[in-house]
């Protein structure tokens, strides 16, 4: 088909973060745009049920795209929100070691954020932290002062209001069924829901979240061998009842495969902990309230003074893992033509943490893939 002849520009499967940031992109590059979301509103998937945290960029590999997106998205997520008057706070985050014997690790962390040009990380005495946050039971921790907050519907509003006031559209209750590459370039997608249509894009973005695989596997001509095994990481939430101990964000050491439950004192002023993980076979949101006593043992170990019975059941999420228990965490994966053959397309998989803050620059990179190839 010729270029005009096709419906649109570029059809990009997913409205959550990642999906509209892919969209608002092209979108800015003057490309007609379609997102396609299978819920009733957007941002309804791993979106809405994170922690909204604002990663400064500290953990990660240096050189891998989770550093360099998460380190270049963030720097980005700040200005965006302030220009577009979304709720956010740059609270800082300290990172703890309670006993001796961590303080390697912490260290580690340390060298890692220099490397990952990560700015305005200072390591800390137990009197540093105790100064930043007094209540904690620590040896010494890391001060990172560009972690933060924010509201991640506001911002998904504000980038559905880009691509729409670009002309795009954001459409809801429509599932991705299917995609068949046309002769001559783009792709004939079919969309389910209420108003099932078929629809032509010279390009087609796939960023569904838990679902890529799935759609993945719905696109003629993509080698099965290029779709990486997914697993569900579940991750729950217990909120404190009363009043938020701390104004920074909290975070005890890694664990392995996440970041471990950690501390946060929410827009609203109310504190949170989780998400642990558990690998599960199906979209369970449950939160056991049995579970409680397990977080409040894992929460002592840095904040003693965790009354008893002061956490209740609030949330779950469930993040798109590429790796199972036990497993090395893999990177973020950004599939182009070189990968799977198919010319025109951009395959997402693996988009979790620190994927919200990293949305903007995943945006700008897949743009860009559909540019250079």
């Amino acid at each position: 088909m010729a270029a005009g002849d096709f419906d649109f520009d570029a059809i990009v499967v997913g409205a959550g973060a990642v999906g509209l940031a892919c969209g608002r992109a092209l979108a800015s590059r003057g490309r007609s745009v379609l997102v396609l979301e299978k819920e009733g509103h957007i941002g309804q998937g791993v979106s809405s049920r994170n922690s909204e945290v604002i990663h400064a960029g500290l953990y990660y590999p240096t050189g891998s795209l989770k550093a360099r997106l998460c380190v270049a998205g963030r720097r980005a997520l700040y200005a965006y929100l302030h220009s577009r008057k979304v709720d956010h706070r740059k609270c800082g985050k300290v990172v703890v070691a309670s006993e001796a014997g961590q303080m390697d690790r912490l260290e580690g962390i340390l060298a890692q954020a220099a490397a990952n040009d990560v700015e305005g990380v200072t390591a800390l005495d137990a009197a540093g932290v105790e100064a930043r946050a007094p209540g904690l039971r620590t040896v010494g921790g890391l001060w990172s002062a560009e972690s933060g907050l924010l509201d991640s519907h506001g911002y998904m509003l504000a980038l559905q209001g880009e691509i729409e006031d670009a002309g795009g559209s954001v459409v809801t209750g429509a599932p991705f069924e299917g995609a068949t590459p046309l002769p001559g370039g783009g792709f004939s997608v079919r969309v389910g829901g209420d108003g099932a249509m078929t629809v032509t894009a010279a390009q087609l973005v796939t960023a569904p979240g838990l679902s890529a695989q799935t759609v993945a596997a719905g696109i003629e001509g993509f080698p099965a061998a290029r779709i990486p095994a997914g697993r569900f990481g579940k991750g729950i939430y217990f909120r404190l009842t009363g009043r938020a101990p701390f104004e920074p964000l909290v975070y005890p050491l890694p664990i392995p495969g996440a970041l471990g439950i950690h501390y946060r004192k929410d827009l609203g002023g109310q504190a949170v902990f989780g998400p642990d993980l558990s690998y599960v076979e199906t979209e369970d949101y449950s939160v056991d309230p049995a579970k409680a006593e397990e977080f409040a043992r894992y929460v002592r170990a840095f904040w003693p003074g965790l009354p008893d019975g002061a956490l209740v059941p609030d949330y779950a999420g469930i993040r798109p893992k590429l790796h199972g228990p036990g497993e090395p965490q893999p990177d973020f994966q950004l599939r182009g033509a070189d990968d799977h053959g198919l010319e025109g397309l951009v395959a997402l998989f693996g988009i979790e943490s620190p994927g919200l803050t990293s949305s903007l620059a995943i945006g700008e990179a897949v743009a860009d893939l559909l540019v250079h190839g």
